[in-house]
């Protein structure tokens, strides 16, 4: 399987993911449970890999991490705007 990569990251939210989880005040094993009851499956491990820039994000799970922390796409992904403005 190929390496997906992107400005040698797998995914462009790892920063803002933990930024927001932090301000929330959840840890990985609360964001996972909340995201579950929401039928996401996703567990600590896995958002602790997204965390570190060692897993890929697919676009359902991104709208989910938004809606769990009450935060918006733009916020989620400021890093990306912000490196690459329009």
């Amino acid at each position: 399987m190929r390496k997906m990569l992107y400005d040698n990251n797998r995914n462009v939210i790892a920063k803002n993911l933990y930024y927001f989880r932090q301000k929330r005040g959840l840890t990985q094993d609360q964001l996972a449970a909340k995201l579950q009851t929401m039928n996401v499956n996703i567990d600590q491990q896995m958002i602790s890999k997204i965390e570190l820039n060692k897993r890929i994000v697919t676009d359902y799970e991104l709208a989910f991490f938004c809606r769990a922390l009450r935060v918006s796409l733009t916020d989620m992904l400021s890093d990306f705007y912000e490196k690459y403005p329009e």
